[in-house]
């Protein structure tokens, strides 16, 4: 039963991942149908990123005492609310509004997402559930956008939000029906809660967070000039390259997950990692060979989430009072370091006038995460060994 319970909280971590990144997909379609331009229409992605990770962690700490399943249930509640605002929106300003309240209570329902799927199994199952709730937003990556994008061009973009929020209403009533009641954090006080970041085992470990997603931002958001530009593939095949890498994406999480319970976090982290850098470091000494790029292209993405599961285990575990609050933060930081990591990357193509070098520059900013992860996990075993003694 509570094997069903991970999956169906995957679903609705599916469907709010769908409305975050589906927008991507169809913006010039928002940005004629509302008579705006495609700068501002882009700014749609900013407002959900912003309410992500400004609202995540302010509500997810409000209600850390709450039954997860109530929290779950009213998260969805407010999703289905944005998605009903999202359908009906005709005017850029009120879909933008509409936008953040998607962003805020998607990043509420993921972060307790996590933390209920991590109280339904034993400590040795950690890993594999963790991982099964990641694959829900890789999943919308896969298949979430390319739907997404399909009902527009049938119906339009309105109805994308209209079956999401019908999804979602039908999501919640099975919650309520199946999940059992899970009890929120221990009562343990905001002032106790934020002490955790003092911890520099926690610290170094959101540094991590930010590094690598800054990297993986530098490449990600120009992959497909760098393909077509660089690797010289054909535009017509690069939806076709985006599914593969997709499924590679979706097999990472799922090996990360198993490989958390058999060897631990600190142990995927590191290895996954190291071949992270290898990849980008690897890829723009083979520029000429399309094949050998795409390999290391699909070898990156694996790794990467490969180490997903393993990220969050590793706070769940270094900081099982504060569990939520740390995920929520985390979170906010995955979106900080996207954003800086886009920034970073267009710095680099003005520079330079190609995206030859992005996978250098993304390689040396993975690397800095990996000596944050090092350090946490250094001084981590230090606090342990210190707590036995």
């Amino acid at each position: 039963m509570n094997r069903l319970s991970i999956y169906v909280l995957a679903l609705g971590v599916f469907l709010t991942a769908t409305s975050e990144l589906v927008v991507s997909g169809i913006l010039h379609t928002i940005a004629t149908d509302l008579n705006t331009s495609i700068a501002l229409a882009g700014q749609l992605v900013t407002a959900y990123s912003i309410a992500f990770a400004i609202g995540t962690p302010l509500i997810v700490s409000l209600t850390s005492r709450m039954g997860r399943r109530k929290v779950l249930v009213g998260a969805l509640a407010v999703f289905i609310l944005g998605c009903i605002a999202c359908s009906s929106s005709s005017d850029i300003s009120v879909l933008l509004i509409s936008r953040m309240i998607l962003g805020a209570s998607s990043g509420v329902y993921l972060v307790v997402a996590f933390s209920a799927a991590a109280k339904l199994v034993p400590t040795e199952k950690l890993g594999s559930a963790i991982g099964t709730i990641i694959l829900g937003f890789s999943s919308a990556m896969i298949l979430g956008v390319p739907i997404g994008m399909t009902i527009t061009n049938w119906l339009n973009w309105h109805a994308i939000f209209i079956i999401l929020g019908l999804f979602s209403l039908v999501v919640t009533f099975v919650i309520i029906r199946l999940l059992p009641e899970i009890e929120g954090d221990e009562p343990v006080s905001f002032k106790q809660q934020f002490k955790v970041l003092g911890s520099v085992v926690i610290v170094s470990g959101l540094i991590l967070t930010f590094f690598r997603e800054s990297g993986n931002s530098i490449l990600f958001t120009y992959l497909t000039p760098f393909i077509t530009d660089v690797l010289h593939m054909k535009a017509s095949a690069i939806s076709i390259v985006m599914l593969v890498f997709g499924i590679f994406g979706t097999i990472g999480s799922r090996l990360g997950g198993y490989g958390v319970d058999r060897w631990g976090a600190s142990r995927i982290i590191t290895g996954s990692m190291i071949i992270h850098v290898a990849a980008l470091a690897l890829l723009p000494l083979f520029s000429g060979s399309l094949m050998i790029g795409l390999v290391l292209i699909a070898l990156m993405i694996s790794s990467m989430f490969v180490a997903g599961p393993a990220i969050q285990t590793y706070f769940i575990q270094q900081a099982p009072q504060s569990s939520n609050l740390v995920l929520s933060l985390n979170t906010s930081i995955i979106h900080l370091g996207l954003a800086s990591g886009a920034g970073v990357g267009g710095v680099v193509i003005n520079a330079t006038s190609t995206t030859l070098y992005n996978p250098w520059v993304a390689g040396f900013i993975v690397t800095l995460g990996l000596a944050a992860a090092l350090i946490s996990f250094s001084l981590g075993k230090k606090r342990l060994m210190t707590s036995e003694g």
